[in-house]
């Protein structure tokens, strides 16, 4: 098929929404701590609950969006990019599929070995119980501890970098739509 100039090379119909999808759950999840300092203590453990509920989604739904692309090729990329944005386009898309399963992943493994995690079950958004993970709640107390907060810390942390490499993402994406003319924006619109 030839493609002219002008013609937009679009993702597929499921690849836009599980982007999107995926996309608004990570966003409300990276502002949500930020709510809970704030939004006083007969809130706090619902907003928690909340992210957990769209961790665990974001994670289901970040499965699902990584097969759909090894099993589907996405659209090539505009021929007016240079090399070396071709090569950082890459290195950012399978940067941000790391970061998608590693920002759950940390947070349902610190979660899992958090103290009260046995007496106070994980719902998914109050419909039913969403499971720790065996393992981790089967160590130690001291261990327990240790790994509650180092990967509660490599959470915030993956949260910052997500918050950079989501600007850089953003930019790019509009640099490539307003300064460079190449209707970015329209290849992930449905």
């Amino acid at each position: 098929m030839d493609f002219g100039a002008d013609m937009v090379r679009k993702y597929s119909g499921v690849a836009i929404a599980l982007h999107w999808i995926i996309a608004l759950g990570i966003l409300v999840n990276l502002m949500l701590p930020n709510i809970w300092e704030v939004a006083g203590d007969e809130n706090v453990r619902p907003l928690i609950d909340a992210h957990k509920s769209i961790g665990v989604t974001v994670l289901g739904l970040a499965v699902m969006r990584l097969l759909w692309r090894l099993t589907h090729r996405p659209p090539a990329l505009p021929t007016s990019y240079k090399p070396w944005e071709v090569k950082a386009s890459h290195a950012a898309h399978w940067a941000l599929y790391a970061f998608i399963f590693a920002m759950p992943l940390t947070g349902w493994i610190m979660d899992s070995a958090w103290k009260d995690a046995a007496t106070h079950p994980m719902q998914w958004f109050g419909l039913f119980e969403w499971p720790r993970i065996g393992m981790v709640m089967g160590l130690d107390e001291v261990t327990k501890k240790t790994v509650h907060d180092s990967f509660g810390e490599a959470h915030e942390l993956l949260g910052w970098a997500l918050w950079a490499l989501f600007a850089l993402h953003v930019i790019g994406a509009l640099k490539h739509q307003f300064l460079d003319g190449e209707k970015e924006l329209q290849r992930m619109m449905p």
